[in-house]
Parts: structure tokens; C-alpha cells; sequence
């Protein structure tokens, strides 16, 4: 199992609204992530905005592609894009992935 790391930069002015966008994912996004291989996800936030992204894949790549390839997704990423600060894309598309330099198993 792929465990994945990855930051964001929410804006400030946004945080609040974001939180909320995510108390109410919507079901058919939560089912797509799962079936396309995004488990154990979490999303941690900064007061200053810095998102911290994990999950555990079997294959990130594949994972970004097989969800990059549902009209949910294509949906949720527009309406999030307005909440990142410094993206020239979508969110998905401007995830900065940490390198794992420790685990304990």
C-alpha cells in the first residue's frame, strides 16, 4: 500500500467555508474516492490555510487518474478551485506530494 502526503494552500478568507464544504462531501464523490482507490483519507488545515492531504492507494497514479475520469470529480474539483491560493489548474491537479521519510510499523 502507497502512502501519500500532500499539501495545499487554502485562503485565509476561505477556511471557514471550506470546513464546511466538507462536513457535506457529497455521497457520490465519497463513493467514487472510495472505488477509485483513495483510502484512509484525511485532510488536516492550518489556521493559516496549509492543507495537509494523506491516503493510502494501491497506485496514486492510478488513483488520480481513474477519479480525473468521473464527472463527479470534474464537478467537485470546480468548486473547490476558488478556495486554493497559488493553483494554475485545478486542486487536484496542484497537490505538492511530501516524500515519506519515516514510518513506523
Amino acid at each position: 500500500m502507497e502512502r501519500v502526503c500532500f499539501t495545499l494552500q487554502v485562503r485565509p478568507e476561505r477556511l471557514d467555508e471550506y470546513k464546511q464544504r466538507h462536513q457535506g462531501v457529497w455521497p457520490e464523490m465519497l463513493r467514487a474516492l472510495s472505488e477509485t482507490g483513495w483510502h484512509n483519507y484525511s485532510l488536516f488545515l492550518r489556521e493559516d490555510g496549509l492543507l495537509i492531504g494523506y491516503l493510502e492507494t494501491p497506485d496514486f497514479q492510478n488513483a488520480l487518474e481513474r477519479m480525473e475520469a468521473l464527472e463527479v470529480n470534474q464537478r467537485w474539483q470546480r468548486e473547490m478551485a476558488p478556495f486554493f491560493k497559488g493553483l494554475a489548474g485545478r486542486p487536484d491537479e496542484g497537490m505538492m506530494r511530501l516524500e515519506e521519510v519515516f514510518h513506523l510499523d
